[in-house]
């Protein structure tokens, strides 16, 4: 009782027994106290490195009476360590159409630092993913340099794994692209997963696995419930078109019957369907006036409706240079477009 005898010089002491047990209530509450949640906005909590002190105190009346006696325990100060957390989630909002042949494809994540320190996190790419149609050739990762969550050639940063490493704070995300090819061989329909994983640095494993003295602000560092390793897949898919055009004729002559003799007209008609799930982006069918026959002027239609032979005049066919053409624009997979257009055998 060396202590509590310093402390009250001068004034009678309390007993072992009253001062033991106003300290036994004390501690008993600055115990409870350091087991209350934190209410900090983090992810994981109470930042790390963060001193959580207590102190406790037990109080009791002055034998002379006045003002009540405090004496104080000793300080406890805990240091918060480190949880080792991550989180990485597909941005797009669904699969991502491509098309056979097509390179710097994008898919889009972010990845985001669920633990309490900040930390750094490396990046990797999975594109032979099980159990899907195709594999796309891995091209690069990059980092979102700017923020904005859209992948800008020129700006944001090519990743090299261990060199430029995010480092994240807590709750901090950031947006990370994979690039791709997409192989000529892929088929209409088909469907690539590719996968992004992130590491924490310091470690990853088995939760509650504990690196001593890693931890950012100088405590531990304990893995999180993911383990401090997380992924999520995005995928690619095949919308891929082509056209097939039939081309026939059919021939009236002067005298009532289907020979191909000098005054007949020719009716050559052209049937172009799209097939596959994509769209035919700027579509445009022409044809040259066989030789020995002359165009007859107005004659080209559109799905039975005429359409003018100059290239300015508003609609879609013309003719120029012994040449019918008539343009489509963008035309969905599984539709068919009619041509019809005349011309006189010399």
């Amino acid at each position: 009782m060396e202590y509590a005898q310093t402390q009250f010089s001068g004034c009678r002491p309390p007993s072992p027994s009253s001062l033991g047990a106003g300290l036994r209530l004390a501690l008993a509450l600055g115990t409870a106290a350091l087991a209350l949640p934190s209410t900090a906005a983090q992810a994981a909590g109470t930042l790390a490195g963060t001193d959580i002190v207590n102190v406790a105190q037990a109080t009791y009346d002055s034998p002379e009476g006045g003002t009540p006696i405090t004496i104080d325990s000793n300080k406890v100060t805990i240091k918060v360590d480190e949880l080792l957390d991550v989180t990485v989630v597909s941005s797009d909002p669904g699969d991502v159409a491509s098309a056979p042949g097509l390179s710097a494809q994008v898919l889009s994540y972010q990845v985001t630092n669920s633990g309490n320190g900040s930390e750094a996190f490396t990046l990797s790419a999975d594109t032979a993913k099980p159990g899907d149609e195709f594999d796309s050739v891995f091209e690069q990762t990059i980092l979102d340099s700017n923020g904005n969550g859209v992948y800008d050639p020129g700006v944001d940063t090519l990743y090299t794994p261990g060199t430029n490493d995010p480092v994240l704070a807590p709750d901090e995300s950031i947006a990370v692209f994979i690039l791709s090819t997409i192989p000529a061989a892929a088929g209409d329909g088909d469907r690539a997963e590719i996968e992004l994983s992130a590491v924490a640095n310091t470690g990853h494993g088995t939760p509650g696995t504990i690196f001593a003295g890693q931890g950012d602000g100088g405590g531990d560092a304990v893995i999180g419930s993911t383990g401090a390793r997380d992924a999520d897949s995005g995928f690619f898919v095949i919308q891929a078109s082509d056209v097939t055009l039939t081309k026939s004729a059919t021939i009236t002559d002067p005298f009532g019957g289907a020979q191909p003799v000098p005054g007949a007209v020719i009716l050559y008609q052209l049937v172009a369907t799209t097939v596959g799930s994509g769209d035919l982006v700027n579509l445009v069918i022409s044809d040259d006036i066989p030789a020995e026959t002359t165009y007859r002027s107005g004659t080209i239609t559109l799905e039975g409706a005429p359409l003018g032979d100059a290239d300015n005049d508003g609609d879609a066919g013309s003719f120029a240079d012994d040449s019918i053409a008539v343009a489509l624009g963008t035309v969905p997979g599984g539709q068919t477009r009619t041509i019809t257009f005349q011309v006189t055998v010399d």
